[in-house]
């Protein structure tokens, strides 16, 4: 790798990287690493830390012949998803934090994790790792930099961002204008659980992980930075950091409509944001372009419509229920080049996860022969880390320096019952309030119990950087005079009867929803005025081709005032959390809804 011997480590010329040098030497003091390498992004760099991994065992080698360029990772299986029970946000003020998160004071948690950080890269490579979140000439984009002991974190923050010179470049010229970049410290430490934690620290732009080599917890550049940290930086500098897709709908006329959509990990973001329409939609000529599958940065335009960017270069998708059925644009873009963590493996050794198709399994995700008696084959929070541009419906536009226009927001989440199909907010403070009170099944995202129904305001729950009353408030800023600002959407597609089967069909039939939602922010189609919001006829969905009987679907789009009386009593309670911090237009909202309920008694 040509490392750099840490007593020599200053490869990096120019008064507005003097403070980066700085800080690359005051870590490797801490650290004391046998060697320091600054990343260069450069094709033949990335090919020596792959060569590097198969030698050690970090990286296997897949098949070749049907996936040329992949390669599995098996993490500790103790080390398989986010630990946000020991993710802290390090604000000087407490309520700052908020109670959406875990909070430690600055001085306590820089104590705490540098003693950990003290001499954990003795034997070990340290390696700077420059990178840009967004396209590398966009003023919506923001860099940083990550040091880390795992060459496999390399490896994938070169898929995910746009690192090396280029990313250092602009670091350069942004320092040299004073503007900062976000310091983030990583080390995967001994991997032992009670020992790992993630602390943030918003006013200092920095992060430092610790214990852990999985994705969200080490990929600093992604959750960390792209949400944490940006939704810090966004309140402060009037724009919105959030957990959502971004997809482009265009129609037969050829006009396309970009949508941001917020639903939590594991949750469909990645299938919506490849969809692929049904037959009768293509053959009309409706396309779908993908934009990006999990974070968008919006600002607003001077022409009041607000803007968004993917900051992510690839995907970090979950492949447990990946199939041609479920997202066939996926599948495609994971046939070569891509890392794989945690999946099984055929004895002819491809790739397998459940779901992808009905091949038996030699190997499990830890290694072993497979064996039903041992659970899943494939861990269910594995994963695949591929270039977006490797998919097929990649949006000519994802790189477009301004970004591209949202025309809707739509929230989502996993619910069994009570929600129906797809409803729109009344206007901007209602919507604000259906983010907020979104609710969601866990999933295997996250360490913890799957499966329980938990407050996750615009999937944000996770990754909001501050007190959410303030998020919140922050949100409902945007409308203002002059704007014009996207609809606002709730869907669900994980409704269940009684046998306990999903009762939407999903996957491609999600475009007749697009359809109609498209359709409501053009003022092309109608809806029924209900307590919670407005909600499609069952007649004004698209039913073309559609395998599904008219009394499923209007049993998908009904409004249960009685279930939603309760519902809106837990929402006050939950929103009643954030005390004198929540706005009260959002207050009022609730009151509003759970008046119209109270109505229908």
């Amino acid at each position: 790798m040509n490392a750099v011997p840490a007593a020599r480590a200053t490869p990096v010329n120019g008064s507005a990287l003097a403070a980066l040098n700085d800080w690359v030497a005051e870590v490797a003091e801490l650290t004391r690493p046998d060697a320091i390498h600054w990343c260069d992004g450069s094709d033949a760099e990335y090919q020596r830390l792959l060569e590097a991994m198969q030698a050690d065992g970090t990286l296997l080698p897949l098949n070749q012949d049907t996936h040329p360029g992949c390669w599995l990772h098996r993490s500790d299986p103790q080390d398989v998803a986010r630990v946000e029970h020991l993710t802290f946000v390090c604000t000087s003020a407490r309520e700052d934090a908020g109670p959406n998160n875990h909070w430690m004071a600055p001085d306590e948690a820089h104590a705490k994790i540098d003693g950990l950080f003290d001499g954990c890269m003795r034997g070990r490579t340290l390696y700077v790792v420059p990178y840009c979140m967004g396209p590398i000439d966009s003023p919506l984009a923001r860099c940083g930099v990550e040091i880390t002991d795992s060459p496999y974190v390399v490896a994938n923050m070169r898929i995910m961002t746009r690192m090396g010179a280029d990313a250092l470049a602009r670091i350069e010229r942004e320092g040299a204008q004073g503007k900062p970049f976000v310091k983030g410290l990583h080390s995967t430490g001994e991997l032992d659980p009670d020992r790992r934690f993630i602390m943030h620290f918003p006013e200092e732009l920095a992060i430092k992980s610790y214990g852990s080599g999985y994705g969200g917890n080490a990929l600093l550049g992604k959750k960390c930075h792209a949400l944490r940290i940006a939704s810090w930086q966004a309140r402060q500098e009037g724009w919105l950091a959030e957990h959502m897709l971004i997809v482009g709908v265009e129609n037969p006329q050829g006009e396309t409509h970009y949508i941001a959509a917020a639903f939590p990990s594991a949750c469909g973001k990645t299938n919506l944001a490849m969809l692929i329409p049904p037959e009768g939609y293509r053959a009309k000529g409706w396309k779908v372009w993908t934009v990006g599958d999990d974070i968008a940065w919006m600002h607003r335009g001077e022409d009041g419509r607000l803007w968004a960017i993917n900051p992510e270069a690839g995907f970090f998708g979950v492949a447990p229920g990946t199939s041609a059925k479920s997202n066939p644009n996926a599948l495609a873009s994971i046939q070569r080049d891509t890392i794989f963590t945690n999946v099984a493996v055929t004895a002819d050794n491809q790739p397998w996860w459940e779901g992808l198709d009905d091949r038996v399994p030699a190997i499990d995700w830890q290694g072993r022969p497979y064996d039903p008696a041992n659970g899943p084959a494939a861990h269910p929070n594995a994963r695949f880390t591929v270039s977006a541009s490797q998919c097929p419906t990649y949006s000519p536009h994802a790189e477009d320096a301004q970004g591209v226009p949202i025309s809707a927001i739509v929230f989502g989440g996993r619910r069994a019952s009570l929600v129906p199909l797809v409803f729109q907010a009344r206007d901007w403070a209602h919507g604000v309030l259906v983010g907020a009170a979104m609710a969601s099944e866990t999933t295997a995202a996250a360490t913890g119990k799957v499966g329980v129904v938990r407050r996750d305001p615009m999937a944000m729950k996770p990754f909001c950087g501050y007190h959410f009353g303030d998020y919140f408030s922050h949100w409902l800023s945007f409308d203002q005079p002059g704007s014009k600002l996207p609809g606002i959407f709730h869907v669900n597609w994980f409704r269940k009867d009684e046998e306990g089967r999903f009762m939407w069909p999903g996957f491609g039939d999600n475009m007749r929803v697009l359809e109609w939602i498209i359709g409501r922010v053009t003022g092309e189609a109608g809806a029924v005025e209900s307590a919670i919001g407005l909600v499609p006829e069952a007649s004004s969905l698209n039913r073309d081709g559609l395998d599904l009987d008219g009394q499923t679907l209007r049993s998908l789009l009904q409004v249960d005032p009685a279930g939603w009386r309760h519902e809106y009593k837990a929402i006050a309670e939950f929103i009643g959390e954030f005390g004198e911090r929540l706005p009260g237009k959002l207050k009022a909202e609730a009151d509003r809804t759970a008046r119209a309920l109270d109505a229908l008694a």
